[in-house]
């Protein structure tokens, strides 16, 4: 799509060429092709040559956009003077004028995305972080520990910040079709807070971003189709703060020594079940591991708030573990089902699978841009 819309620039950037040829370099005036004064030529000359400082800032990954907005507003007013042989150039503008917005409104989500994530990691220390000793789980329930040694978490170093890859598929609707997205993650382990953003295939050329994330114990989620139009902007309540921190306290799973943490409380219901209570600014959540007799994480249970706004019901929201990985010497889960308990029957509406993550750092190796 990049070389497509390019090569776009390019050929129509050249086509501007002719406006300038056609005031400086015919005889007279009955045989200029569009009839064009000089001065006016002169500026498509200029619209060439941002045409073409907008093709070969795209095709070198810079703000491109700007000057390609500009050049195809300008492009169209030339057109409009020399209607009668221009008027098919119209629609190369339109298609730049469409791209260019849905690029710049991409940049813009983007530039959020990071301005947050510097946010949530400003003040965290990840040098000298501490090893996790034996002696230190000693305190928690028998299937924890199990979890702390099946892990790896005793002997290395206490997790402080976490930055992810996810790929899957997921479902808006229990009726609807499934949606391959990607999806990037970044965690404050120390202060608990998150940031989450993803980019999801709708339809071909189309998709749609979101950036769920959690700070202060208050939780926001954005979405919007190609980057512009909002679908759902839902923050500054309740139900979607306690909704997201229940996501936090359910993805511990991928950084296990968070349980060392003084903001969750740990309570033995049998030998391998376990009931976790999260509280940030006094505000608490709760859900359910279960685990195998070694200490793996099988499933995340817990009441959370299903739908948007003041008409979101307490719903059973379950996780079921399907596979482990490796990652930097821990043992976490690397793919997931995600699903409802609804009255009308369980909607699966997620297949969730970690590709990347690193561990004390504020950058992940190999990053890629939503």
């Amino acid at each position: 799509m990049r070389t497509v819309l390019a090569f776009l620039l390019i050929i129509h950037g050249i086509i501007h060429l002719i406006g300038f040829s056609s005031s400086y370099f015919s005889a007279g005036i009955n045989k200029q092709i569009l009839g064009i004064p000089k001065p006016i030529g002169a500026i498509w000359l200029v619209v060439f040559v941002m045409f073409m400082v907008s093709a070969a800032a795209l095709i070198t990954n810079k703000k491109w956009f700007y000057v390609a907005f500009i050049a195809a507003f300008v492009s169209q007013i030339l057109i409009v003077l020399a209607w009668k042989d221009a008027k098919f150039g119209t629609i190369a503008n339109i298609i730049i004028i469409v791209a260019s917005y849905y690029a710049y409104s991409n940049y813009k989500f983007n530039t959020m995305v990071k301005t947050e994530t510097a946010q949530i990691l400003q003040n965290l220390n990840i040098e000298n972080t501490n090893t996790v000793l034996e002696k230190e789980i000693l305190h928690l329930p028998e299937i924890i520990q199990k979890w702390m040694l099946n892990s790896g978490v005793v002997g290395k170093e206490n997790i402080n910040s976490v930055r992810l890859q996810q790929k899957g598929k997921m479902k808006t609707k229990p009726n609807s079709k499934w949606l391959n997205f990607t999806a990037e993650q970044c965690f404050n382990v120390k202060e608990p807070a998150f940031i989450w953003s993803t980019k999801v295939d709708v339809m071909p050329m189309l998709k749609m971003v979101g950036r769920d994330k959690l700070i202060n114990g208050k939780g926001n989620m954005l979405i919007k189709l190609a980057g512009i139009i909002p679908i759902v902007n839902e923050g500054e309540n309740e139900k979607i703060n306690s909704a997201t921190m229940l996501r936090y306290l359910a993805e511990i799973v991928w950084f296990p020594s968070a349980a060392l943490n003084n903001y969750i409380y740990w309570e033995a219901i049998d030998k391998l079940t376990v009931k976790a209570t999260l509280t940030i600014n006094e505000k608490s959540v709760t859900g359910v591991f279960k685990f195998s007799d070694v200490g793996e994480v099988q499933s995340f249970e817990a009441k959370r708030y299903y739908g948007a706004g003041e008409h979101a019901t307490l719903q059973t929201w379950y996780i079921k573990i399907r596979e482990f990985k490796d990652f930097n010497g821990y043992k976490i889960p690397s793919k997931s089902d995600v699903l409802w308990k609804l009255k009308e029957g369980d909607f699966n509406w997620l297949y969730l699978e970690i590709t990347k993550l690193n561990y004390n750092t504020l950058e992940l190796k190999n990053h890629f841009n939503i």
